[in-house]
């Protein structure tokens, strides 16, 4: 089977990693990788959940800020990569360092990932939340967030073989 890039969309609790998991469970020997850190109890539980849900057999790489960094060594040892998600990883990389890394690093961070994918042989399934259908956040942080992760997205759909859509479970193939 050739290698895919697979980008899952959708809101919150839309079912976006149960069914990249489904996905993933097609791929071989898969590699999670969760971009999560528990900053509070609910997080936490949530973060547990995931993990439990997933197969025993798959290996995890937590890594909240440097998926480059954190894949590179990994890059040929796995038939599938599943990013969980990118969303948290762009709020990381805002609230970490505005200044520095902030709005102007988050794109060519992803275009480093994305280049990435293209090195090595692995099939990727990244998982991100689509948040530019509510309105629009009411501080400089909030439409910051948006607007980047929106760039991000519409980054990796370009690049994408496939792209579902994620609304109450139920999947919608948008390319």
């Amino acid at each position: 089977m050739a290698k895919q890039l697979t980008l899952v969309l959708g809101g919150v609790r839309a079912g976006k990693s149960s069914f990249a998991q489904k996905l993933a469970m097609e791929g071989g020997r898969v590699l999670f990788v969760a971009t999560a850190e528990a900053g509070d109890q609910e997080m936490a539980e949530r973060i547990e959940a995931h993990k439990t849900s997933r197969p025993a057999s798959w290996d995890t790489l937590e890594e909240p800020l440097n998926l480059t960094a954190g894949l590179e060594p990994l890059l040929n040892d796995y038939d599938t990569v599943l990013i969980d998600c990118l969303t948290l990883w762009v709020s990381n990389l805002l609230l970490r360092d505005e200044a520095a890394s902030g709005l102007k690093g988050i794109p060519t961070l992803a275009q480093e990932l994305l280049a990435l994918y293209q090195r090595g042989q692995a099939s990727w399934i990244i998982v991100s939340n689509e948040v530019g259908l509510g309105v629009v956040p009411p501080t400089e942080l909030g439409r910051a967030y948006a607007s980047e992760l929106g760039r991000v997205n519409q980054m990796v759909a370009a690049e994408a073989d496939a792209v579902y859509y994620m609304v109450a479970g139920l999947s919608l193939n948008l390319k």
